[in-house]
Parts: structure tokens; sequence; C-alpha cells
């Protein structure tokens, strides 16, 4: 069978339900040269069967900024790092509710408040993440999404109550990589947390960061425990290297080694919402306009958390001239 035949083959199986394991995904991965076109051409054909063509934008809030205990090597907001990394706490409840109103102006159908750190106080913060999340329920049409670090059961109740729909929370890599990356808290914390979101009932956007050293078994590793979890949509981040950081001289991952990783997972995830996000500015270049070509179906616009987007006017300007409908969607980093 040649190259393209087996590319067709797959895709058709995907679309007939059945689900890709990891020798697959990798022989997939392997395409160069001109099939590489026609990966990105059936992960889009798979990506409009099982979710149609819209895409789903996002955009989010840096509402505590800086001084994490966490030591991920990537991260400009760690305390194990010196970046210049803006730091304060946890911004007002009417900051969060006008951002959240700026957010939907600029065409999100998600709203994610993102806090640094571990996990969230759960005395005074939460309380005014709360009052935050009900406000924007009440007050605008956007979806509330929050990224509030390792989280209880008990925790995803109060958020769930107050309002909120989806929780954000990467596992960032796969669990055979992750010691390489953080060795401050266990995998399993990342695992516990999506499994408490969900035993709630509340949608579980999580995803990843490509580029800090993994190689793409373990980038197909980390979208089977994905699938497993069965969350419902995933952040695909590339690395933007943070000087200060013990990344800072990581080389960026080319625009086609991206667009690989995003119809690998498209394979893989034929039916989630996966939206890129942090660092497709600096890795997807003049290619942006093909994650969705590729067989994405969502993005965030605006800033990250500590390094500036893309203008959300120049997204939509994309999505117009790609002639692509627009919903809404959630999760990222950066």
């Amino acid at each position: 069978m040649t190259v393209r035949k087996y590319i067709q083959a797959v895709a058709d199986r995907v679309i007939a339900g059945e689900t890709l394991e990891l020798n697959e995904a990798l022989q997939l991965s392997m395409v160069t040269g001109s099939d590489r076109y026609l990966l990105f051409a059936e992960a889009a054909r798979i990506r409009d069967h099982f979710v149609g063509s819209s895409v789903f934008l996002c955009s989010i809030i840096n509402a505590k900024s800086g001084r994490c205990a966490e030591n991920c090597a990537f991260c400009a907001q760690s305390v194990h790092h010196d970046t210049g990394a803006p730091v304060y706490p946890l911004v007002d409840e009417d900051e969060m509710v006008r951002c959240a109103a700026l957010a939907e102006q600029n065409g999100a159908g998600c709203y994610g408040i993102v806090t640094s750190g571990t996990s969230i106080n759960k005395a005074d913060e939460l309380d005014r993440v709360c009052s935050a999340v009900k406000r924007i329920k009440d007050e605008t049409g956007i979806s509330p999404s929050c990224s509030l670090g390792i989280m209880d059961k008990e925790t995803a109740l109060r958020l769930k109550n107050a309002g909120m729909e989806t929780y954000h929370h990467n596992l960032e890599t796969a669990r055979s990589f992750f010691p390489e990356i953080c060795t401050t808290h266990d995998y399993e914390d990342d695992v516990d947390t999506i499994r408490a979101a969900k035993a709630v009932g509340l949608r579980v956007c999580c995803g990843g960061i490509f580029g800090l050293g993994e190689n793409f078994s373990q980038r197909i590793e980390m979208a089977l425990t994905l699938r497993e979890l069965n969350v419902d949509s995933v952040p695909l981040n590339f690395l933007n290297p943070v000087i200060g950081t013990r990344l800072e001289n990581a080389d960026n991952l080319t625009p086609l080694e991206c667009l690989t990783i995003i119809a690998v997972y498209r394979f893989l995830l034929p039916d989630k919402r996966l939206s890129v996000c942090g660092g497709r500015e600096k890795n997807l270049r003049e290619l942006q306009s093909w994650m969705f070509l590729a067989g994405a179906n969502g993005t965030m616009t605006g800033n990250y958390l500590t390094t500036p987007g893309r203008p959300p006017e120049l997204d939509r300007q994309m999505l117009r001239d790609l002639e692509q409908p627009v919903e809404g969607c959630c999760g990222a980093e950066q």
C-alpha cells in the first residue's frame, strides 16, 4: 500500500468509528513531502465529519500572576525562574467581569479566569472567583471557564454551582516525559484534577505544550491519555521559549511539525475540540491559517498569560478569508 492510500485508509477507518493506537499514529507522524498535505486534508475531513467546520474562539485573563511554587521548565511565572514576568495578586471581581465582556465583544465564546500557583486559596480567592463567575454568567453571554491549578471535587462543585461550565487544566506532556519538565508535583495530581471536574459534571479542557524536548511517541502518549480521560476539548500549545526559564534555548518547532501534530491529534481524537493556542504566532508563522486546514477547530484570540497574542481583529479577518463560521471555545497557556 502506498503512503497516500495508507493515509486515506486510516482516515476512512476513523470515520467508521475505529480508534487508532500508538504505532498507527506514529506511522502518520512520519509522513513527509507532499504526502503531508494529504495528511492535513484527511484530518480536516475527519474533523468535518465529527464536529463540523465551525471555528471556536476563546480568550483568557491572567487573573493572578507570578510566584508559582511549581518548577515547570517552560513557565515564566515559576519562582524557580528569573524572567521579569509580572507579579500581582488576584485581580478584583470587576476586572474579571470587564475582561469577560471585552472577550465576548471580540468574538470569543469561552472566557477563562487563570491564576498562577499550585492551587487556589479556598478562602477569599475562591470566593472572589466564584462571585465573578456568577456575574459573568448573569451579565454576559460568554461561557465562563477557570484554570486554578490542582483542584478537588469540593472546589469543582463550588465553581459549578457558581456557573462555571468548563475547567481547564493541562497535563503539559506525556506521563513518561513529565519528570523532565516538573518535579514539584506528581502527574497523577493533574489526572486526579481532571477526574474531579468530570465527576461533578463539568466540561474539561485539557491538553499540553509541544517542543519541550519530547519525542513524537510521547506526544501520542499524551493524546492516548486524554482519550482515556475523555476530556472535552484539547488546547494544543507550542513552546515560545522565555529567557530565564530552563528551556530558554529550545528551538521553535517548524510550521510543518506543528501542523503534523495537529493532524495526528485529530486522527486520535476525532470528536474533540482541538484548539491551537499559545505559541502559534512564533511556531506556525505564515502558516497560521493552515491550523484549520490540518484539522483544528478552535483557537485562542487575544493575549496569553505573559506573552502577547495577535489582535483579535486579525484573527477575525483570517477566519473571514477562510470563509469559516465562528462559534465559541476554551483553554491555553504562555
